[in-house]
């Protein structure tokens, strides 16, 4: 379940740390690193796997088009900067 974070929890600001933080803290109690003793990234490579709940898999899905949007708007900015 995602978590609300204060301002200042998070060590670094910005638009997406949120999802991260919760993504890590999904794929860490997983069943694939709690009792598969995997990393969390080799959980995450394995695609969909039963040991990997499937909010985790949502949540990277959201991190990934979070990042997508950072990267197009700084896009979007360098553009209309240029001419």
């Amino acid at each position: 379940m995602p978590r609300y974070y204060e301002e200042g929890e998070l060590e670094k600001q910005n638009a997406c740390d949120g999802l991260r933080a919760d993504l890590k803290e999904c794929l860490r109690q997983s069943d694939c690193v709690m009792k598969d003793r995997r990393t969390p990234k080799e959980c995450l490579l394995m695609g969909l796997h039963p040991s990997v709940p499937e909010e985790c898999h949502r949540l990277r899905s959201a991190f990934f088009e979070c990042k997508r949007s950072l990267v197009g708007s700084l896009i979007i900015v360098q553009v209309t900067d240029c001419c």
